[in-house]
């Protein structure tokens, strides 16, 4: 019985990753299009492009989460985990949002400085968090790679 749930399980994992795949490529077919056709308007061209690298980014960052789940939830062994090899893949997705929610305060800055500067709170904020990302991301690989010192000195 347990088998067969572990097959139904690794199938819906499977469907769930191909069509984030899927997703993730229509949005980055969608933005280039997007950036393609408005090229000539060049008072609009530079706030769609940085939207349309957010865009492709948050896509990029989706595409890394189908392939987790492809490779820990289907291909793999479930019980198998080392602590090594999930801080590496925690990394790369923080890593991922960081420059995700930075590009995307970027934008908005440029947006609220062409509009209203008032509206700076926001991206501001958006800035801020994603320097606090990169300083708890530091702490997490310090305190991780402290923690896989310990435990490969004391088996």
């Amino acid at each position: 019985m347990e088998k067969m749930f572990n097959i139904i399980f690794s199938g819906v994992h499977l469907i769930a990753a191909l069509i984030l795949i899927a997703l993730s490529l229509i949005i980055m077919g969608w933005s280039a299009y997007d950036v393609i056709i408005h090229f000539g308007k060049a008072t609009e061209i530079i706030p769609l492009m940085l939207q349309s690298v957010g865009a492709i980014i948050i896509s990029a960052a989706i595409i890394d989460v189908a392939q987790y789940m492809m490779e820990e939830e289907v291909f793999k062994n479930k019980e198998l985990r080392d602590p090594e090899e999930a801080r590496r893949t925690i990394t790369k997705i923080i890593v991922i949002i960081t420059i995700a929610v930075s590009i995307e305060g970027l934008v908005y800055i440029f947006k609220a400085g062409t509009n209203d500067l008032t509206l700076l709170l926001y991206p501001a904020l958006l800035i801020v968090v994603s320097a606090i990302l990169i300083v708890a991301l530091g702490i997490y690989q310090k305190l991780s790679a402290t923690i896989e010192r310990v435990e490969k000195e004391n088996p």
